[in-house]
């Protein structure tokens, strides 16, 4: 099977003759260069929003970087008087749409395929550039304040590209699906995978990691969420991570494939109301 991250794997081997052959003042520019494309050419997050190497985690909100603001501000401003219930797309870049116009994100083409079906809801954008799961954990709150009645929980790639440790991704990951569903918010979860040069064994169970835990909570889940995007170098911007506007359109109907059916059930049964037998 092909694999979709296969064309920007990293090869690089510093004891290799080709290696050596570079001149050594380009080589840590090599090395910068590379290492920035693996790290998804986000804006890296303030030292706070990283899993700390130990010691609790999320004891002290960060002070806010512009993005940061940026999400917030979206999440804010939404019309308080928009009487649809709200959906969240809580992520990183692939959320925010680093690099193509906010029409093109995932959110806003969400917001008009639910519109043309019929769907009245209001899709919100609360995705960050370089959010990792520990900042996302302490996120959580200012997103339950705009009272989401849906959440589609994008986060756990930046993680995984910095080579993080995955018991620390999950127990961050499993700590914001608990608040979420405490605030009786239906929770989405979008898994990702990971290109082949980290290894069999960590990009296996990183994978995994959002299975078990979609079965664990009862939750939707979205098995790969650039699932026909990662790797088709068409449908990526020249970082070859984040997509395009068009690759952002197919997104979005991975996203409807788990979406629409909770949608049909939601509208069928409203909350407070009882099926009947």
């Amino acid at each position: 099977m092909h694999n979709q991250f296969s064309y920007y794997t990293v090869r690089m081997t510093t004891g290799s003759d080709l290696f050596r052959l570079i001149p050594r003042v380009l080589r840590g520019g090599l090395v910068a260069l590379l290492m920035s494309g693996l790290a998804g050419c986000d804006q890296a997050p303030p030292a706070s929003s990283s899993p700390a190497s130990s010691g609790p985690v999320g004891l002290s909100r960060p002070q806010p970087t512009n993005t940061d603001t940026l999400a917030t501000d979206r999440l804010s401003t939404a019309p308080a008087s928009d009487p649809r219930p709200r959906i969240v797309a809580f992520g990183d870049s692939l959320t925010a749409g680093l690099g193509v116009s906010p029409e093109q994100t995932y959110p806003a083409q969400l917001q008009k395929q639910l519109d043309a079906l019929g769907h009245r809801y209001q899709v919100v954008n609360a995705g960050v550039s370089g959010d990792t799961t520990a900042g996302g954990l302490r996120r959580v709150s200012w997103v339950l304040a705009g009272k989401p009645s849906l959440v589609i929980l994008e986060l756990g790639g930046n993680d995984g590209l910095r080579g993080l440790s995955l018991p620390e991704t999950r127990s961050h990951l499993d700590a914001m699906i608990r608040q979420l569903k405490e605030a009786r918010v239906q929770v989405i979860l979008a898994g990702m995978k990971l290109p082949p040069n980290y290894g069999v064994e960590y990009t296996t169970k990183f994978e995994a990691m959002y299975r078990e835990l979609a079965k664990a909570h009862a939750l939707p889940l979205i098995p790969f969420l650039l699932e026909g995007v990662g790797g088709e170098q068409t449908l990526n911007q020249a970082d070859g991570i984040h997509p395009t506007g068009e690759g952002y359109r197919i997104v979005v109907q991975n996203v409807l494939q788990t979406l629409l059916p909770l949608l049909n059930i939601s509208e069928r049964h409203p909350a407070g109301t009882k099926k009947k037998a």
